[in-house]
């Protein structure tokens, strides 16, 4: 079981020759609303492989999330406990010809006693797994904290999954790292932040965590709290639009930890969703099912595995 806890939201994504500098007037070349959020988005992709996936964000109670909701109850994800007392936010996505895109999200209403919530409910169900968005981070650590707190003594909690790149400073990703047994982040944020490889190095080993580096058309990176670094290739596709590739790797990577897959097993098994979520428009539309990762696995073996790269 893994319960997914954070963004929820409208995607609007404007099709445009290019992404527009500052006082450019570009003509959109089409417009499309569809359903999106980091978490919401990441659970689907869990869903879709096999999971058992909860979400537990916040929207709004009028018809349009009510909807948000039933797309998600289709694809398998369970939404009991998701709070209808917010709004269902929009995010405007301007997308190229290319499959280059820029976002511009808004926030949306979870705060850290629905984290709390969240957590506790999710220990009291003997969940897996908890995944969190960047964007809760630091005030997150908190809310973890008090939920553990009220735990009876030797009461198992879930693992923690966060999904970095909502991180908007290097105090919130060290803080989320610092909470997490799993991190995934894109390399352009994760160097902006914490500095070059040496320094994810580092902070795979300082903070005990699984770190995934992700890195678009070249591939991934994964560093272990042992000083072992993997890498990895993304798959040749014809990339339509790449809105929502990192959260379905995200929500693939803990599909295939919550079947007892190894961290380097779930990211090449990550690595495949993500690529194929590339090829049709939309966050959602694009997200793979399990048997159309497993055939193209079939159709692609993994070359035997080197030994690992030490870090350190």
């Amino acid at each position: 079981m893994i319960v997914f806890c954070g963004y929820a939201n409208i995607d609007l994504t404007v099709g445009v020759p290019a992404l527009p500098a500052p006082g450019d007037r570009v003509q959109a070349t089409a417009i499309r609303h569809g359903h999106g959020g980091m978490a919401a988005n990441a659970s689907a992709a869990a869903a879709r492989t096999g999971a058992d996936a909860w979400f537990a964000g916040v929207v709004g109670p009028e018809p349009r999330s009510t909807a948000f909701l039933a797309a998600l109850a289709a694809d398998g994800v369970r939404t009991d406990w998701t709070a209808r007392t917010g709004t269902l936010t929009t995010a405007v996505v301007l997308l190229t010809p290319d499959g280059e895109r820029a976002v511009i999200s808004q926030d949306d209403e979870l705060d850290a006693r629905h984290i709390t919530r969240t957590a506790r409910a999710a220990r009291e169900a003997g969940a897996d797994w908890l995944y969190l968005d960047g964007y809760r981070f630091p005030e997150a650590a908190a809310a973890l904290a008090e939920a553990a707190a009220d735990a009876p003594p030797g009461t198992p909690g879930p693992g923690l999954v966060v999904d970095l790149d909502g991180c908007d400073h290097a105090e919130a990703m060290r803080t989320a790292l610092s909470a997490a047994d799993h991190a995934v982040v894109g390399r352009p944020l994760a160097v902006a932040l914490l500095g070059g490889e040496p320094a994810l190095v580092r902070a795979a080993a300082d903070h005990d965590v699984h770190l995934v580096v992700t890195d678009g058309a070249r591939g991934w990176t994964l560093l272990t709290p042992a000083g072992e670094r993997h890498d990895g290739p993304a798959i040749e596709v014809d990339t339509v639009d790449a809105t929502g590739a990192g959260d379905c790797f995200t929500g693939a990577y803990c599909a295939e930890l919550d079947r007892g897959r190894s961290p380097l097993e779930a990211a090449r098994f990550a690595a495949v969703a993500a690529g194929l979520s590339c090829t049709r428009p939309g966050a959602r539309d694009g997200l793979p099912d399990r048997r159309a990762i497993d055939s193209w696995l079939a159709a692609h073996p993994t070359p035997e595995t080197p030994e690992p790269t030490r870090t350190r």
